[in-house]
């Protein structure tokens, strides 16, 4: 059988492999926060890894919220001002993690999800894992599950789709993402980026959105990144097929969201040794601006999905 789909370590908790016998292709998943740690290809001279990740999983628990590499966003993505928000007439707050006065990246970061199903044949591999939120956060006290999906195929392809369902009584807010970071080999000045944008979401000094849109279309193109800082959001282009696209000499990454995804944080850290490209149903503070907020129906499931694939040059 070509592809394979295992469970290589089950401490401090599960990771999951999932590979391509025939190209040597590899993923690895670590339950906690269901999040991926590794992706390699095969170049040249052996094989790049293109996430920018931990050491191994006691490196995780210890450094998540250092730089939340790969981290599911959920039930908020990136800040949230002061760490509140109103629904229906009532203020919560929010207790876990803050940078700043501002809570940041969700609540899930750190899950850990059960793995429910492993599955491969010769068209690919799938892990799947779940999550159930209890509420257990005084500022969002709404329960609601995750099922989260990593498949990867031929042509060193990998989709995540991230399922979410919730059984209260009334519609609870909500904002879906990812925080991957992703190197190609080199430094991020010797990439180019192209994503189908032209409008960015203008933040203030405190990297919240004002509400304005700026005209901006330098990725439309693609640009080389060399001296360029990113911290910003921008809108993908609803008219155009959303495609992002990170590349150097060695290796082109294709990041292909679906329309439950139309917003692209771009953020290089000062090291500019990799770059953290991220999928959002919404724009950041969206719990208070309502840009892209969504309101989950009870019983309803709402499905994200992204796809990345990688060819070497």
């Amino acid at each position: 059988m070509r592809f394979n789909s295992s469970i290589i370590s089950k401490q401090p908790f599960e990771v999951i492999q999932l590979k391509d016998e025939q190209t040597g292709t590899a993923v690895e998943i670590y339950a906690m926060g269901a999040l991926l740690n590794s992706f390699k290809v095969p170049v040249k001279d052996g094989y790049q890894n293109v996430i920018d990740g931990f050491d191994n999983a006691e490196a995780a628990l210890q450094e998540i919220t250092y730089g939340f590499k790969s981290a599911k966003l959920s039930p908020f993505v990136c800040r949230m001002a002061n760490g509140q928000f109103t629904i229906n007439g009532h203020t919560y707050t929010v207790g876990k993690f803050y940078l700043g006065n501002h809570a940041i990246h969700g609540l899930v970061y750190d899950a850990i999800f059960e793995v429910v199903n492993l599955h491969a044949n010769d068209y690919g591999c799938t892990v799947g894992l779940r999550y159930q939120y209890k509420g257990d956060d005084k500022g969002y006290p709404f329960p609601f599950e995750l099922l989260i999906n990593w498949k990867l195929q031929a042509n060193q392809t990998v989709t995540v789709t991230t399922s979410v369902v919730h059984h209260g009584s009334s519609p609870i807010p909500y904002s879906d993402g990812w925080h991957p970071y992703f190197t190609l080999g080199t430094g991020i000045d010797e990439c180019t980026l192209q994503f189908s944008s032209n409008k960015q979401v203008e933040f203030d000094e405190r990297l919240l959105p004002t509400g304005v849109m700026l005209d901006d279309n330098r990725f439309e193109n693609g640009m080389l990144l060399k001296d360029v800082n990113l911290d910003n959001c921008f809108v993908l282009n609803s008219e155009q097929p959303a495609h992002c696209v990170l590349k150097n000499h060695l290796l082109e990454l294709h990041i292909t969201p679906d329309k439950a995804y139309p917003y692209l944080q771009v953020y290089i850290p000062p090291h500019r040794k990799s770059m953290a490209i991220e999928n959002l149903s919404s724009a950041p503070d969206a719990f208070n601006n309502d840009m892209g907020l969504l309101l989950l129906q009870p019983d309803r499931y709402y499905i994200f999905s992204t796809t990345y694939s990688v060819k070497a040059l």
